[in-house]
């Protein structure tokens, strides 16, 4: 027998489910949370409603201050989820709290937006001082601030993540994840801060973004394609960089990696491309750094297939990275040190394809003019050129 329903009645039906379609705002609140307070609890099971919701469903923290304890937002969920973080989040300063190497995690989510204008305040200062991070003490006990692990179809914007423990924010397995509009923000003595960290994603874009840390801004691991940053202010910090890579076996090709219309401000490199002596074999390839400007910046263009930090590897034996398809077009700015362009590239495989067009960085030290080194490798180099280009040996 069929189902016959009256006009009132179907438009109250269609009504019904196009509420269902479109989801709801969840504001934490309801679940008891307060400012000034742990809201650990109340933002779990917020979460956990509407990831088993149907629709467009949004998790609101208001403004105000809170505290919050390491958490997992987990996937999947039955729709697309933001979380709108209007407030700031403070995290517990003790480094003995965290057990999972992070402090906020998102993982297997498809259909995800972080946004709200709100800051992630991880309090970094309160352990930097207490161990010494650098040199072969790498403090990899200290807990990133936010994990994004196997996200598909994200969107991170307008955010601010302030003072990480360790790297601000790390990202695995992602596939068609963009940051827009967002603020990194640690001093430069801050130790292995990495503003943003890219492993084995595909198709990232940061865009519109401030970094401004202790380590590299934005960092690019195996696995990296399909890598869009552009507009990107950098510094203080070391740049941004490929790499390190080779030192583990199996690594998955870098490939497709496009860093357009940024500015480098007192970094220690620009744009650099780094991988590890006596390595495992791999590739980095199809690479585009154009229109770029430095302010201040030690060396701006960096190859180093010598990359042996803190003499932790046999630096003799050459890398078996290889490295080719290379665009250096329209740089300018000036330099901190004459050190302005170094390609040293790996004996056993020299760098292939390399192009350096329109360089134009200005260094006034006492110490000589501007050099543009090569090491094994023969760049194709056109336009104008300063410092002038360099000859391989």
């Amino acid at each position: 027998m069929g189902l016959k329903m009256n006009l009132p009645t179907i438009a109250l039906f269609l009504l019904l489910a196009a509420a269902s379609a479109a989801g709801a705002n969840i504001n934490i609140r309801k679940y008891g949370a307060q400012v000034n307070s742990d809201i650990t609890p109340a933002l779990t099971k917020a979460w956990k409603d509407a990831c088993q919701t149907p629709g467009t469903n949004t998790v609101v923290i208001p403004k105000g201050t809170y505290r919050l304890g390491a958490v997992q937002f987990m996937g999947p969920c039955k729709g697309h989820i933001e979380l709108q973080v209007r407030g700031i989040l403070l995290a517990p300063g003790d480094r003995g709290y965290f057990k999972s190497g992070s402090w906020v995690n998102f993982q297997r989510i498809d259909g995800f937006t972080l946004s709200g204008g709100g800051t992630f305040d991880a309090k970094g200062k309160h352990v930097w001082g207490k161990r010494s991070c650098s040199g072969i003490r790498y403090c990899g006990d200290l807990p990133i601030s936010l994990r994004f692990d196997f996200i598909t179809n994200g969107l991170i914007k307008d955010i601010t993540s302030l003072d990480s423990k360790q790297f601000h924010i790390n990202l695995l397995g992602c596939k068609n994840v963009t940051f827009q509009n967002v603020n990194v923000i640690a001093p430069d003595h801050s130790p292995n801060t990495d503003g943003i960290h890219i492993g084995r994603s595909t198709g990232i874009k940061i865009i519109d973004t401030k970094i401004a840390t202790g380590d590299d801004c934005i960092s690019l691991g195996d696995g990296s394609e399909n890598i869009l940053i552009k507009g990107v202010t950098c510094g203080p910090g070391h740049g941004i960089s490929v790499g390190s890579l080779g030192k583990y076996k199996n690594e998955a090709p870098v490939v497709g990696v496009n860093v357009v219309n940024c500015t480098f401000i007192n970094t220690q490199n620009g744009v650099r491309i780094k991988t590890w002596p006596n390595s495992f074999a791999g590739t980095a390839s199809d690479m585009r750094f154009e229109n770029l400007l430095m302010k201040n910046v030690s060396t701006s263009m960096l190859i180093d297939q010598l990359y042996c930090p803190w003499n932790q590897c046999k630096a003799q034996i050459p890398s078996k990275v290889k490295i080719s398809n290379i665009s250096f077009k329209n740089i300018r700015g000036t330099a901190s040190t004459k050190d302005v362009i170094k390609l040293l590239c790996s004996k056993s495989f020299p760098c292939q394809d390399v192009k350096v067009t329109d360089i134009d960085i200005r260094y006034s030290g006492r110490d000589g003019p501007a050099t543009f080194q090569c090491v094994n490798i023969k760049p194709t180099t056109s336009g104008r050129l300063y410092p002038p280009p360099c000859s391989s040996h």
